[in-house]
């Protein structure tokens, strides 16, 4: 109740921006221009032969993941360059249903729609300090205008709507508010794959809340979690939400929204028992301590002629990777300079870039060469420790290396490992921080009874605290009940929109071709007559084709001059919820319906088609 109470409160927000006379930036209604009208339905029967679409039996040659194949046969998307697509009719009837759906629940959760500039001046992103940072990734389309002014093609929208507020609002009174939109969003992906999962033209739901303190922004970022709940169950998607990485944009706490699928990039530690899900990006687990090392020995160098590998070292020294602790060198770039950095890891774990990264704060992460190796080690590669590193590197160190005693590690020499070392003692003491991949099988931290399994998910949405990184760098200000400037608290809240549907497909798929959940299916009924001659079947099929969108359902009356295996394999390929076949049994005053989902079939009278559709609706 709550939640609900601080929804209803935020719609008197829109008193303050009219007030303000932001008429030229708010959008009445759900969109503008192309996202004009989110309605499916027409008044005249939709015809196949009309529908601009075409099936192919094959795969596209460049297609790698499932949703990628299906859509393309049939019919949903066509490839216009390299992660570039045009959305076919059907596609868009889907895309729009779901914008429908997310823009309903945003408006429900007290959110204010409007539409920002997809060109975004070079300058608001040198205020924010992310333009190097994206310039050197590689992923920033840019452009000059005829007046050589630096322009970006916005992948994200935090630095425009920093600057929207930060020209309107002045007083604590001017808050809570949270403002959103459904625009196109560009990134020049290095490898632009698996159709709308990875490209560099896609539709997004960005939201971005703004508070006056930590205790408000966590109500803003409930009520969006909440509302995101509710949208991907209003999608008929299977999701589960996990503590995420908050990456480039965010600077504070962070979740996605996952969508369970074979298909998933991500892969996700869970522990549903005890309800923890992370990606593992972000993912702690508690592993069995290291081998008792015993009592500090003495530290003592042993010959070890060309092995390198933890594998060839377990081998030669007969002991498990758990007793030693290798040592990773990377190069940390960042706003002024390079930092060399060695990592120090129980032998048989991984480092997590990820962590490292974000717990290093800098704008790149490169694994040293070997020039930089063998300069600041003296030795090859294969032979790093921590004991006599030069004075130049940075040394950091898993917890899991925290109480290990008398381990192996490299010498810093080559041919040469040194066993029986202990950190403090024969080098000085680390920095110790989470570094570690978890890994299937480690335990839970909230219940370390419990183990981590694996699952792979399509990240759908992302909800970020970002506190006053914006409003900081940015001088987005208000003047508080103290008489005093604080920087506003924001919050950032984006689903991937055309993303969502290239997702479904993943989960809903058979041998057969697509399953779309009822809600999002860009039609929810196919209808078609055997006989082409069917005088009296095609009357009643069209005059079913009224009475169904009477009752608020998207209707397809497939008459194309084909054959009818080929207009019923069609039907299953799109993924189309129901098909409703006028054949030999209409004499009889019955049709066949199929329920594409479960496959089950039915002669059933005309009558009953509602009620039967009801029972399997999903």
């Amino acid at each position: 109740m709550a939640a609900f109470g601080r929804e209803q409160a935020r719609l008197g927000v829109s008193q303050l921006f009219s007030s303000l006379r932001m008429t030229t930036w708010l959008i009445a209604g759900h969109g503008i221009g192309t996202f004009a009208s989110f309605s499916t339905q027409t008044e005249t029967p939709v015809r196949s032969s009309q529908l601009f679409f075409k099936t192919y039996y094959d795969d596209p040659s460049d297609a790698e993941i499932v949703s990628h194949k299906l859509m393309a046969r049939a019919g949903y998307l066509v490839k216009t360059g390299s992660g570039i697509y045009t959305f076919t009719p059907l596609l868009w009837r889907t895309v729009k249903k779901i914008m429908r759906v997310i823009c309903e629940e945003m408006d429900r959760s007290g959110a204010q729609e409007i539409l920002m500039p997809i060109l975004q001046p070079f300058s608001l992103w040198q205020e924010s300090g992310r333009l190097e940072g994206y310039l050197k990734a590689n992923i920033l389309f840019n452009l000059s205008d005829r007046k050589n002014a630096q322009l970006a093609l916005g992948p994200t929208h935090e630095e425009v709507v920093t600057d929207l507020v930060r020209r309107t609002v002045s007083s604590h009174k001017d808050f809570p508010f949270t403002l959103y939109q459904q625009q196109m969003k560009f990134r020049d992906e290095i490898r632009p794959r698996f159709g709308l999962m990875r490209c560099r033209e896609f539709m997004m739901k960005d939201a971005y809340s703004f508070d006056v303190d930590e205790e408000a922004l966590d109500l803003s970022y409930e009520t969006m979690k909440a509302a995101y709940h509710r949208i991907f169950k209003r999608l008929g998607l299977r999701y589960v939400v996990v503590d995420a990485d908050s990456g480039a944009i965010g600077d504070g706490g962070s979740q996605e929204f996952m969508v369970t699928a074979e298909a998933g990039e991500d892969e996700l530690l869970l522990c549903e028992a005890a309800g923890y899900g992370a990606n593992v990006e972000k993912a702690i687990g508690i592993i069995p301590p290291a081998p008792e090392g015993g009592e500090p020995r003495p530290m003592r160098k042993e010959s070890t002629p060309d092995i390198k590998s933890v594998e060839q070292l377990c081998e030669f020294f007969d002991m498990t990777a758990a007793s030693m602790v290798k040592t990773v060198l990377y190069k940390a770039v960042f706003s002024e300079d390079e930092k060399v950095v060695a990592v120090l890891m129980r032998g048989d774990r991984k480092i997590n870039e990820v962590k490292l990264e974000n717990r290093l704060g800098c704008l790149a992460l490169h694994m040293a060469d070997d020039e930089t190796i063998r300069r600041v080690t003296g030795a090859d590669p294969g032979f790093a420790g921590p004991v006599g590193l030069s004075q130049e590197v940075l040394v950091l160190a898993d917890e899991s290396t925290r109480r290990m005693t008398n381990v192996l590690c490299g010498c810093n020499e080559n041919d040469f490992h040194l066993l029986d070392v202990n950190l403090g003692r024969d080098c000085p003491e680390p920095e110790y921080l989470d570094l570690m991949v978890a890994e299937p099988g480690d335990r839970c931290v909230l219940d370390d009874t419990l183990e981590l399994t694996v699952v792979r998910g399509i990240e759908v949405g992302h909800i970020f605290k970002l506190g006053t990184k914006y409003s900081e760098s940015m001088g987005l200000q208000f003047m508080g009940k103290d008489g005093k400037k604080h920087p506003a608290l924001m919050g950032c809240y984006g689903i991937g929109t055309t993303r969502i549907a290239a997702a479904a497909v993943e989960q809903n798929h058979d041998e057969d071709g697509i399953v779309w959940p009822y809600s999002i299916a860009p039609f929810h009924v196919v209808l078609t007559v055997a006989g082409k001659k069917d005088k009296t079947g095609i009357t009643a099929c069209e005059d079913l084709y009224t009475s169904l969108m009477e009752a608020g359902k998207d209707v397809l009356l497939d008459d194309r001059d084909l054959g009818l295996g080929a207009r019923l394999k069609d039907a299953e390929l799109m993924g189309i919820p129901f098909r409703i076949l006028f054949g030999r049994g209409f004499k009889e005053g019955k049709v066949e319906i199929k329920c594409r989902r479960t496959g089950e079939t039915a002669d059933i009278m005309l009558d009953e088609i509602d009620a039967w559709m009801e029972e399997r609706m999903n």
